[in-house]
Parts: C-alpha cells; sequence; structure tokens
C-alpha cells in the first residue's frame, strides 16, 4: 500500500500497451483528451489500460484490464474532434483502484516487477522463442528483416516478450495474458505456444496451396482462388459454397444475356477478393441487388372491364368522368397487349382520391402495387443510383421499389411529382424524364446496375397538387386527369359507405353502438369541415368515435348513442367553419366574387369606396400581383366604356378608389375576379346597388370583355354552400357548365356573360 501512487488513467479499446514500444491511438472522450493534454504539456506520464468491456460500468475496475501500463506522452494533435496520440509505455503497472473527479479517471497503482523462477529455463525459453519467430517471420511478409534483426539483439527476456507480443500476436485476450504474467518462464511459454499455433496454421494454408496448385495446370492460373476454396472446402467437409450457389441463381434466371454476362464477371471479381476487402462488400451487395430484381417476371393482367368498373365504384365515391378515362385506357391496354407509351398524372387538391384510385387500378388489373413519394426530393440520385465506386452507394429509388414489387410490370405511383426541385447535386425532374418516357425507359440504365432494365410493361401513374409546379418537359409525357374537389352530396355518400364502417371497425365498436344520422352528418360536412377532399372529415368523425367509445366502456348497460344535429355540440364543440354567405341586402359598391383555393372554392367579397382624391387607387386586404392588375384593368374597363355608362369622366380625376376584400391575413391572388371589381367599381361611381343574390366570375379585359376561368366547379359548389340562388360565368365556360354535377347545377341560375355590359345588366338593380 506504502508503494502506491496516483496516476491519470486513461482506459482504450482493443488496444494493448506494452513497455518500451511505441503506440498511436485515437482518443474521443472529452476527459480523456483533456488528461492526455495536460499530462503532455506537464510533462507527465499516465497509466494507459485495455477495456475488457464495451461500455465503462459505474465500477470502472470491472470494466477494465488490471494490469496497464505507465507511459510518455510524445505527441498530440487534434482533427475533427478526435486526438490522435503517440506515446511509449515504459513499465507494467498493477491497478488497484479507480477513482473519478471532475469526469476525469485516477487510479492508485503499483510497479508490476517480474520474477524468474529459474533463470537457466529463462535462458533456454529465450532462445526457443527467438528460433520460433524468426521461423515465423517466414511465413508473416509483414514483418521486415530490420524488424527482425531489432528484436533478434534484444536479450532482456521481458523487453523480447513484450516487443514480438506487439509484432506478432495479433489476439488482444492473448496480449492480456502476457502482460498480466508476472513470471519470466510462463510469459515466454505463453508466447511460444501462440507462435508454434500460428506456424500451424500458415503450414496448412501452405500445404493446401500446394494441393491446389498440383491440380492445376498452367491454362488454369485465373481459377486458382476458386480451386483453393475448394479444396478447403473438400478439407472442411464443407457442401456446395454460397458463390456455387450464386452462380446457379445467374444461370437459371432470367436475366438478359447482357446482364447473365456482367453478373458472371462480378461474381468471378468477388470470388478472388478477401473477405476483408472493401470491394468485396460492394461487389456482394452488387450481386444481391441484381439477383433480387423480377428479371422477366410478369403478373397476369385481369381483362373483365366489368370487374375493373366495380372495384372502382366500390372503393370510389363520385369521380365518374376519372373512372371513365381509366376504364378507357385499360380497354386500349387490353386490346393492344400494352401500355401504348402513356403515363397518367392525377391532379387534384389533397385529400381527392389521387393515391387510392391508383391502388384501386392496380386491385383492376391483379397487379403488384408500389408507390414512391418524390415530394422534396433534390438529389439525381435518388432516382438514378449512385455509381457503386461510392462507400455505401445504393440503387436509385425506381430500381429499389422494382425489386419490392416483385414483378416487372406493377402500377408504380410516383407520389407529390410537383413537389421536385433541384440543386446543386443535379435535378432529379430530369433524371424522372427517362424513366417516364416510353422510347427510353425500356433500357433504363441505373447508376448503381450498370445494365438496362426494362420499365416498358410498368404502368406508371403520378399525382400533383399543382400542374403548374410541373416543368414542361416532364408533363408533356404525361396525360393529365384532373379530380376535382368533392360536392357536399359526394362527401355525404363517401362518409356513409367507406368513412364510417373503416372508423367503426378502427374504434372496435358497431352500429349497434352508435348512429349518425343524416343531418348530423350533413351538419360536420358543412360546418365542421372545409376542404376540397375528405381527410378532415375523416379525422372530425374519428373524434365523435373517440368519444363514444369512452361512453361505451365507462357505461356498464350497452347503449345505442344516437348524434343528431341538436347534439352535434357535446361531440365536437362549436362550428370551426364559418361559411361566407349570401349578403343580407343590396349595397353600392359591395359585390360576390369566387375563389379557388386550395381547399375547395369560396366566396369572395369585394368592397370598393370613392374618397376625395385625385385618381389614385388604394388596394388593401393582402391582394397578389395578378389580382392588382385585374382591379387596375377593371378600372381601365369602366373609365372606357364612362360616357356610354352616364358617368362623368372628371370624376376618375377628382376621387380616390379604395378596394379592399375581407379577411386581410388571407393571401388572394388570380385573374378571375376582373367582373366582380369591374361591377363593384361601376357601382360606385354610378350610385347603384348590386344584387346580393348573385355572385360572379371571369377575367376582363381593357376593353371589356369577360375571359374564361377554372376551378368552375369548386366556385360553383361556394355558390350553393353560402345560400347564393344566381350567378354570372364566362360565356366560354357554358361546355364546362354541361360537365357539372346536378346537385350544383339544380341549385343555381347560371347566367352566361360576354361583355362587361352583360354583366352590369344582370348584376345592377
Amino acid at each position: 500500500m506504502d508503494n502506491q501512487k496516483k496516476y491519470k488513467l486513461i482506459t482504450l479499446l482493443g488496444v494493448v500497451n506494452f513497455p518500451q514500444m511505441p503506440i498511436s491511438c485515437d482518443i474521443r472522450r472529452e476527459s480523456s483528451k483533456a488528461s492526455i493534454i495536460e499530462a503532455y504539456n506537464r510533462a507527465e506520464q499516465l497509466i494507459f489500460v485495455t477495456q475488457t468491456k464495451p461500455y465503462l460500468s459505474d465500477d470502472v475496475i470491472s470494466s477494465i484490464n488490471n494490469v496497464g501500463c505507465l507511459s510518455s506522452i510524445l505527441g498530440v494533435d487534434e482533427h475533427d474532434g478526435v486526438l490522435q496520440v503517440q506515446a511509449e509505455g515504459t513499465k507494467r503497472m498493477s491497478i488497484q483502484s479507480v477513482v473519478k473527479e471532475n469526469d476525469s479517471l485516477f487510479c492508485y497503482a503499483t510497479e508490476l516487477q517480474s520474477v524468474a523462477n529459474n533463470p537457466e529455463k529463462v535462458s533456454v525459453l529465450l532462445n526457443s522463442a527467438k528460433e520460433h519467430f524468426v521461423e515465423y517471420t517466414s511465413y508473416d511478409k509483414r514483418i521486415t528483416p530490420e524488424i527482425l534483426r531489432l528484436v533478434d539483439s534484444l536479450n532482456d527476456a521481458d523487453s523480447f516478450v513484450d516487443a514480438v507480443t506487439t509484432i506478432a500476436v495479433r489476439d488482444e485476450k492473448k496480449q492480456l495474458s502476457i502482460l498480466n504474467q508476472v513470471v519470466v518462464d510462463d510469459r515466454l511459454e505463453l508466447l511460444i505456444g501462440y507462435l508454434l499455433e500460428q506456424i500451424e496454421i500458415a503450414k496448412v494454408n501452405v500445404e493446401l496451396s500446394n494441393k491446389v496448385h498440383k491440380s492445376m495446370d498452367k491454362n488454369q492460373k485465373e481459377y486458382y482462388l476458386r480451386e483453393q476454396m475448394k479444396a478447403i472446402s473438400e478439407e472442411l467437409g464443407d457442401e456446395v459454397s454460397e458463390f456455387d450457389e450464386i452462380e446457379q441463381k445467374i444461370k437459371n434466371g432470367k436475366m438478359p444475356e447482357e446482364v447473365k454476362t456482367k453478373a458472371l464477371k462480378e461474381l468471378n471479381r468477388v470470388k478472388k477478393l478477401p473477405n476483408a476487402s472493401p470491394d468485396y462488400s460492394v461487389l456482394r451487395n452488387y450481386l444481391d441487388v441484381l439477383l433480387e430484381l423480377p428479371w422477366g417476371i410478369k403478373t397476369v393482367d385481369n381483362k373483365d372491364l366489368v370487374r375493373a368498373r366495380q372495384i372502382l365504384d366500390e372503393d370510389h365515391s363520385g369521380l365518374d368522368k376519372v373512372k371513365d378515362r381509366i376504364i378507357e385506357y385499360l380497354a386500349v391496354m387490353h386490346l393492344t397487349d400494352k401500355i401504348g407509351g402513356q403515363i397518367i398524372c392525377f391532379v387534384g387538391p389533397p385529400g381527392v382520391g389521387k393515391t387510392s384510385i391508383a391502388k384501386s387500378i392496380a386491385r383492376a388489373l391483379d397487379r403488384k402495387f408500389v408507390k414512391m413519394s418524390v415530394g422534396g426530393v433534390k438529389d439525381e440520385s435518388e432516382i438514378r443510383g449512385h455509381r457503386k465506386t461510392y462507400v455505401g452507394a445504393m440503387p436509385g429509388r425506381i430500381i429499389y421499389n422494382m425489386g419490392l414489387a416483385g414483378s416487372t410490370n406493377p402500377v408504380f405511383l410516383i407520389d407529390e411529382i410537383d413537389k421536385m426541385s433541384s440543386d446543386f447535386r443535379g435535378d432529379p425532374t430530369s433524371a424522372m424524364l427517362e424513366v417516364l418516357d416510353p422510347e427510353q425507359n425500356s433500357v433504363f440504365r441505373d447508376n448503381f446496375l450498370e445494365v438496362p432494365f426494362d420499365l416498358s410493361n410498368v404502368l406508371f401513374i403520378a399525382t400533383a397538387n399543382n400542374i403548374s409546379d410541373i416543368p414542361t418537359p416532364l408533363l408533356d409525357r404525361m396525360e393529365v386527369i384532373e379530380l376535382s374537389s368533392y360536392t357536399l352530396n359526394e362527401k355525404f355518400d363517401i362518409a356513409k359507405k367507406h368513412l364510417i364502417p373503416k372508423l367503426l371497425e378502427a374504434h372496435g365498436i358497431t352500429e349497434n353502438d352508435i348512429k349518425i344520422e343524416d343531418e348530423a352528418l350533413k351538419e360536420i360536412i358543412d360546418k365542421y369541415t372545409y376542404e376540397a377532399g375528405v381527410r378532415g372529415l375523416e379525422r372530425t368523425l374519428a373524434s365523435v368515435c373517440r368519444k363514444v367509445a369512452v361512453k361505451a366502456v365507462n357505461d356498464k348497460e350497452k347503449v345505442l348513442y344516437v348524434v343528431t344535429k341538436n347534439n352535434l355540440y357535446d361531440y365536437l364543440g362549436a362550428h370551426k367553419v364559418i361559411v361566407e354567405g349570401k349578403r343580407e341586402y343590396p349595397e353600392v359598391g359591395v359585390v360576390s366574387g369566387l375563389a379557388y383555393t386550395t381547399v375547395g372554392g369560396g366566396v369572395l367579397t369585394i368592397e370598393v369606396n370613392l374618397v376625395l382624391g385625385d385618381g389614385k387607387i388604394v388596394m388593401t386586404g393582402r391582394l397578389g400581383d395578378v389580382m392588382q392588375e385585374s382591379a387596375k384593368v377593371a378600372l381601365s374597363a369602366v373609365m372606357g366604356k364612362a360616357q356610354q355608362f352616364g358617368i362623368d369622366p372628371e370624376i376618375f380625376h377628382k376621387r380616390d378608389l379604395h378596394i379592399h376584400v375581407p379577411e386581410g391575413a388571407v393571401k388572394k391572388d388570380g385573374p378571375s375576379a376582373g367582373c366582380a371589381l369591374a361591377t363593384a367599381i361601376y357601382s360606385v361611381f354610378a350610385g347603384k346597388k348590386i344584387d346580393n343574390d348573385l355572385a360572379m366570375t371571369g377575367e376582363i379585359t381593357i376593353r371589356g370583355n369577360v375571359l374564361a376561368i377554372g376551378g368552375l366547379k369548386e366556385k360553383l359548389f361556394a355558390c350553393v354552400r353560402a345560400g347564393i340562388s344566381k350567378v354570372i360565368v364566362p360565356e366560354q365556360n357554358r361546355e364546362d357548365v354541361k360537365d357539372l354535377p346536378q346537385d350544383i347545377t339544380s341549385h343555381l341560375n347560371i347566367t352566361y356573360a360576354k361583355t362587361l355590359d352583360d354583366v352590369l345588366q344582370k348584376a345592377m338593380i
């Protein structure tokens, strides 16, 4: 105890430090780095000790070897948070106890002195060890003649053992057993035993090598490694090797000849590599990917169009035009027995069934279905893959998903194709051109595969929310099918047929536990959700189901809970949506316009006021650039017809025009409010009131012509929802009205306008 001294303690994983031997190690633990730097700066020695467990426990001494090495720090260098340390051991130290101070480890240790039980025996063992080491070096080509001469000059038994163990012994446990041994005789015997063991292994390898060489002639040298592995398998009594199985799979598979040739070439390469080689894992991974792909495997299409229509109707309510187009598409595909080179792109607001209808197509065709979301993808390699020379290289997501599909003709959904973007890593939309081009995708080359893969039998379906965000070359390769927002009746049918049964099952309740009356369901759709699709409706109905589930668990007797329009507040609270309704009375300068948004349509109240000024226009309500231009165009259209309308032209220069659109926190943009703006501007200058039971939409020109607009279904549905009975739409949209569902048009008196005169004639009271 009196000889114990206190030292800084550094624990090492997988490294054993011996006296008089240099050591190089990387230190990442902050407390250890601080101790080493302090010791280096003060020229102090510290103790390196090897961990015997992967992690240090609270009782540190149970996690480390009980013998360490007192060492001097020769140099330190820190890069990227890693401290590179060069040190040299001086003495073996027996660690008695370990303490922790401010996160740093210290130990109390005494020097471990070697003991020679029989000096004569030590001398004999030392000479024997030197002879065996010389023999060992004849097999281990890493040991140079300089190292051999240096070790041979060591006459101190301890120094010789430490040096040879550091150089020749690879096993950490054997290194520690030699380090821990106090008796010199035993240390030498342990070392000699290890050297003899390695010499025997080397001799067996040489014998195997000779055996292989004897069975080969001069023309078979390239098969050396393969024959050597066969000889090893025979020696061990193994069955068919893993590489033989891979070779059989390649030869018996349906790969094209070009792919088979490439696969066999890479297989021959990997056979010649040692397992520890970096290229070994790369080539093995490459072969695994090739074998996992469905070369030549196709599912048989179901050509029953009646069944296909039935599946589409089962899975989706409404969307009749979309279903008809899909049936036409499938009919042509079945008659020609090929896809026809056309890619479908479903465009519509969120939640209207773009993804689910793609799944229904796969079910109708009896094809496999895979989905790849490309929203936010910026790297071209996500599509085309990385070259296999890169570390961690993998195939692109197209090839990866084809492997998951298990056939060469799946329905392949590319979701959110409008949300891809490009940066310094490349343009994924350009890579997607090759995938979706029927002229190219039959020989699609992934950077990882380096061989062509046929995508021509794949039925690609893309989805997008905004068609304007899709690059033109990509859009040109797709046939766009628009899915508009659902009407109230369509949402009602979807809820009754699909959502409510699905939610009842998901919440563990049945129709005997809950009944949602039709009026209550309509109230939920109208007053608690405001969206184009039905996702919000599903979440709201799920909230009702959860509350009923709680009641069903708490109530001892089984009760049918009826959700009515009157008790809806108990389940969902106050109304979540305030619908912009019909104005109470006709006013001057106030008109109801119609807007199209990502959640459907809406009524847009536009207010115009005149104030004293010099002809300026003031616009408020967060109007976008296009809408501000529409306001200026509308003013020009009215000013150009001032005399026709009986308006004094001088008043335009004596009054300022203030245009305001309420809900100033919401940004508004688009050209379709031109008619409404012109009507409101005319109203304030002429002093005439505008019909409060009328809404309008249409773009205006400075000549007063009314142009067509988009989003007509959503805008007219907003009129129905707001209780407005009359609506003015552009004459150019007359044909579009014919395609609208009856539950919209039957509630509206729709009139058409070619010019501003037509609009004013119908709008003014």
